[in-house]
């Protein structure tokens, strides 16, 4: 038997320009959405305030990354040259902080550096190697000149109709339905 209705991944409407965006992500968020995408050619100020999302941990999570390991850069220093392997030389004192802050320093940036990239792929779930604005044919535009809003079926406020009619009432247009292309069955 053939299933004579495909399933529905989502909802992708088309915007005229960054005004109207910022416009519909609010009016998305004020309608409880969750799991909606806003898609422009370049960054749009008050974006993240408009979806509703909230500040990124990343700047808390480097500087704790960045502390750990001019801590760790510093007790390593001490630990061999006042405990481990002790060399008075020319009466130099055994711990010279002075002495010890480059070495702090360069671990600190280098452990931050890579910190940054593994938190960035994880905080934003990479690799994603699907979306399903991947099925719609317009959303090319977006690197361009489009402007867009992408609702995943997923949402609990998802309802192909209603969800459409609000797209529509906050100024989209070109509302397209998210679905996997039909395959043939013989």
């Amino acid at each position: 038997m053939h299933d004579t209705q495909q399933k529905v991944l989502g909802l992708v409407a088309e915007f005229e320009n960054p005004a109207a965006l910022l416009h519909a992500a609010e009016t998305m968020r004020d309608a409880g959405y969750k799991k909606f995408e806003c898609h422009a050619p370049f960054p749009i100020h008050g974006m993240f305030d408009a979806m509703g999302q909230r500040r990124s941990p990343l700047g808390l999570i480097i500087a704790l990354v960045a502390f750990a390991g001019t801590c760790g850069g510093l007790l390593l220093q001490w630990w061999t040259n006042a405990v481990d392997y002790p060399l008075v030389i020319s009466g130099k004192p055994l711990i010279s902080y002075q002495a010890y802050a480059p070495v702090g320093f360069g671990i600190a940036i280098l452990l931050s550096a890579g910190a940054t990239v593994f938190f960035l792929a994880v905080l934003n779930k990479m690799p994603s190697f699907f979306h399903p604005v991947f099925y719609s044919d317009r959303i090319a535009k977006v690197t361009d000149d489009g402007f867009f809003v992408s609702v995943e079926s997923r949402d609990q406020k998802f309802d192909a109709t209603g969800t459409t009619e609000l797209l529509e009432s906050a100024g989209g247009h070109n509302v397209e339905l998210l679905q996997p292309p039909a395959t043939s069955s013989k």
